[in-house]
């Protein structure tokens, strides 16, 4: 019972003792590779660097436990930090103590939020954003976080905004503005993550550039020539505390709950968008190794214990990363003990390592968000949508200039339209066919991709894809109209039923509705192939007694011959579930 609500007591019971190298040495990976990455995310949220790496402790412990994946690494990452700044900078109203307090805040109601669509098993939720809708959205966000990090990669003073082309607009009128030796360490530090990356994934790019940044810094005290850098970082683990009871938010003008209510729709935006990030590269992963399951809901409540126990110990939101993940498998992760390692070794940094960090180029930080948002960059779907798909071209197109034009909260919102809309649109307007009898065999196919198929005389046969409900009815009707009237003299209209997957009230009405239109212009009507929740739904609304049952058979052969093979197969055509 217990490991239903903790999946990680299971890996804990079955451990193996060979699993334990590839655990240490994937959890000092991620460990090291955490450092200077959750130092970076916490200056994309409007933090001080040192909450980056609370946010990546206490998370990755309570995912360890609660979480079905092996092999994700939870910690800030990018994108959510973006949306961390831009939900709490509109409230904080300059205040640094209060921006921090919401921040944290915010981090106990996206967890709020998760563990409640967990609890509900609302996981479904995520798949109302269409994969080219969310490769739209994030590839504004990616651009917006790469532009804005030029003040601190070049030493260019840049306006607080997430719109591209006041970003740019101020990068160019700027540019004579360049600090020479800051563009440089960033530049040097962007080469040496990447060369790390092509020698082997596993090397700690990240960190070396950090350990080369201070290095340089210091040899050639470069702080006195300009270059920014980090300065004092606290020592020590984050002390426990209710992220609501922080003294700042008690100072909020409009009071606690005000708070709460202004910051529940970026709460709830980003627990869907961080569950979708997480999931999506949890089962990727989990592709490579059979001997787990990731369960969405399981993850939700993971996710959602991990941002709740992160703000009582003052972590910003969290999630699972890509490029950690890929890395923490790579590096031979076998269990959530690999994260455990990880949290351990951040500890111990909190612990007697961050006096090192002093003289951390800021230049650097941003060198490893630039590298780390480009792969958030998603041209590939461009082209495959190009390629495959104009519609779906079209929808990553608008998320996306949406995105950089008016903001990453107006891009979201964007987004879900866009996904809601394409499904009601595709939904409303299905696919159907035209049957014909395809090298005289009894086989039946479309006459558009079979033009060889010969439609029977006097017979229109018509297949309808999916349901007949109230969003599509009269579509329905209005293609058998159309198709109708294009061939005058028919006087018998087959529906080949075996691909209409459910039918509602309205679509029952509507059925009804085209054979009193049918029994007006005498034609009869046929119907073939039913699945059983369809058959049943059609019996008890009475509509084989008006039909006649005759006119209901079990093949589309028999339907266009207009005959049964034998009295069976009217009773199977027509059979019903029981009633309850």
């Amino acid at each position: 019972m217990l490991e239903r609500w903790m999946p990680g007591l299971r890996w804990m019971r079955d451990y193996r003792r060979e699993w334990l190298r590839g655990d240490l040495f994937a959890g000092l990976t991620v460990g090291v590779m955490l450092i200077p990455q959750g130092m970076a995310y916490a200056m994309i949220a409007g933090l001080p660097p040192i909450y980056g790496l609370y946010s990546a402790t206490v998370p990755l412990l309570v995912y360890a436990v609660f979480g079905t994946s092996r092999h994700l690494a939870v910690g800030p990452v990018a994108l959510i930090s973006l949306l961390v700044n831009t939900g709490v900078g509109a409230l904080a109203g300059g205040d640094p103590a209060v921006f921090l307090a919401m921040a944290i805040l915010l981090a106990a109601m996206v967890g709020i939020f998760q563990l409640a669509m967990g609890l509900l098993r609302l996981g479904f939720l995520v798949n109302f954003l269409s994969h080219p809708v969310i490769s739209g959205f994030t590839t504004g966000a990616a651009l917006i976080i790469g532009f804005s990090q030029f003040k601190h990669l070049a030493g260019i003073p840049l306006p607080s905004t997430q719109q591209l082309h006041v970003l740019l607009g101020a990068l160019f009128s700027q540019i004579q503005q360049v600090h020479g030796v800051t563009l440089g360490l960033g530049l040097g530090a962007i080469a040496l993550i990447l060369i790390g990356k092509r020698i082997d994934p596993r090397l700690p790019g990240p960190l070396l550039a950090v350990v080369a940044g201070i290095a340089v810094v210091q040899l050639l005290a470069l702080d006195a020539m300009g270059v920014k850098i980090i300065g004092q970082i606290p020592s020590g683990l984050p002390q426990p505390g209710l992220p609501f009871a922080a003294e700042a938010l008690q100072r909020y003008p409009d009071g606690l709950w005000s708070v709460v209510r202004h910051l529940a729709p970026i709460a709830l935006t980003i627990a869907l968008i961080s569950f979708m990030e997480s999931y999506a590269v949890a089962r990727a992963v989990q592709r490579k190794h059979r001997n787990y399951e990731v369960d969405a809901n399981k993850e939700l409540i993971a996710l959602g214990a991990a941002n709740i126990a992160g703000s009582f110990f003052q972590a910003h939101p969290t999630t699972g990363g890509f490029s950690r993940t890929a890395v923490n498998e790579q590096a031979g992760a076998q269990s959530g003990l690999a994260a455990i390692i990880s949290a351990a070794l951040i500890a111990l940094t909190l612990l007697f390592l961050t006096p090192l960090f002093h003289s951390l180029p800021q230049a650097v930080l941003a060198a490893i968000i630039l590298v780390a948002v480009y792969g958030l960059i998603d041209l590939k779907e461009v082209r495959y949508l190009y390629r495959n798909d104009r519609r779906d071209l079209f929808m990553l197109i608008a998320t996306f200039a949406i995105t950089v034009t008016l903001g990453v909260e107006a891009g979201i919102l964007a987004g879900v339209a866009l996904s809601i809309a394409d499904l009601v649109y595709r939904s409303s307007r299905p696919h159907y066919a035209v049957l014909g009898e395809y090298g005289g065999k009894g086989i039946y196919r479309n006459v558009q991709r079979f033009p060889e198929a010969i439609e029977p005389p006097n017979t229109l046969i018509l297949r309808p894809d999916g349901q007949w409900f109230f969003a599509n009815a009269s579509f329905w009707q209005q293609a058998i109209r159309e198709n109708l009237a294009a061939r005058p003299g028919t006087r018998v209209l087959v529906l080949d039923a075996a691909t209409i997957s459910a039918i509602d009230s309205t679509g029952l009405h509507s059925l009804q509705d085209v054979w009193e239109e049918l029994q007006r212009e005498g034609i009869a009507l046929r119907l073939s192939g039913l699945i059983g929740p369809v058959r049943d739904k059609l019996e008890h609304a009475g509509f084989f007694e008006k039909l006649g049952r005759n006119h209901v058979f079990m093949t589309l052969q028999e339907a266009v011959a207009g005959r049964h093979a034998n009295e069976a197969s009217v009773s199977a055509a027509v059979r019903t579930a029981p009633r309850t």
